[in-house]
């Protein structure tokens, strides 16, 4: 996705004054490119080494020794980490729009393929640390990757910030790990302030779920 796609969709001068406010990069992409520098060349290996030991610890079961030898490694490692730590106006996310989910931990790892009034389609992978049970995604984590896109599709219509007020989701069938899944979200109508989306997520052919979602346009200054 480039900066073309995100558009106005971007927060703007006046919400950095309230209680949205967007890192500098993102106001200075409505005039310009987007820059995707910040983290430094490394930051997408870094993420991937990070979620790679979420997926480890969701399914570890340490022996005493191994237990200990580990928790003095990633105290370390957290203390090391304590230097580098920004506002969240300055961090990486959001800008690295080219990384998966912008790099993005808390989010399921998508790739958008296009972004556009028409809608957004993706193409996300739930991976071991989504594990809900039985090889299949947790229901809570296929409701963050609906949340993140439909708001972008909710965004990109409306060209505004956007809140979620309301997601519904009907789980259609069991969401596999580990396999490239097709979303596609996008904006029914808009109501003034209120944005009404709607998202499928696919597995091939099959339907693994859908949602409704309500989201609200926010004025300047609001959170």
């Amino acid at each position: 996705m480039n900066e073309q796609q995100v558009g106005k969709s971007l927060p703007s001068e006046e919400h950095h004054e309230g209680g949205f406010r967007p890192m500098s990069e993102l106001i200075n992409a409505q005039l310009d490119e987007l820059d995707i520098s910040r983290g430094g060349p490394h930051y997408g290996a870094f993420i991937e080494q990070v979620r790679s030991l979420m997926d480890r610890a969701r399914l570890a079961c340490p022996s005493d020794e191994l237990a200990l030898e580990t928790i003095g490694i990633l105290k370390q490692l957290n203390d090391k980490l304590d230097a580098a730590i920004v506002d969240e106006w300055s961090a990486p996310t959001f800008t690295r729009i080219d990384l998966p989910a912008r790099g993005n931990i808390t989010l399921p790892p998508y790739i958008v393929d296009k972004a556009d009034r028409d809608g957004v389609d993706a193409r996300i992978t739930f991976r071991t640390f989504h594990l809900g049970g039985n090889r299949a995604a947790h229901g809570g984590q296929v409701a963050v990757g609906f949340d993140d896109l439909l708001g972008m599709a909710a965004a990109v219509y409306s060209g505004a910030v956007t809140r979620t007020a309301s997601i519904t989701i009907d789980y259609r069938s069991i969401t596999p790990l580990d396999t490239e899944l097709r979303v596609r979200a996008w904006t029914e109508r808009q109501e003034g302030r209120k944005v009404y989306a709607r998202a499928t997520l696919h597995d091939g052919d099959r339907l693994c779920a859908e949602a409704n979602a309500l989201f609200i346009v926010l004025n300047p200054g609001q959170q």
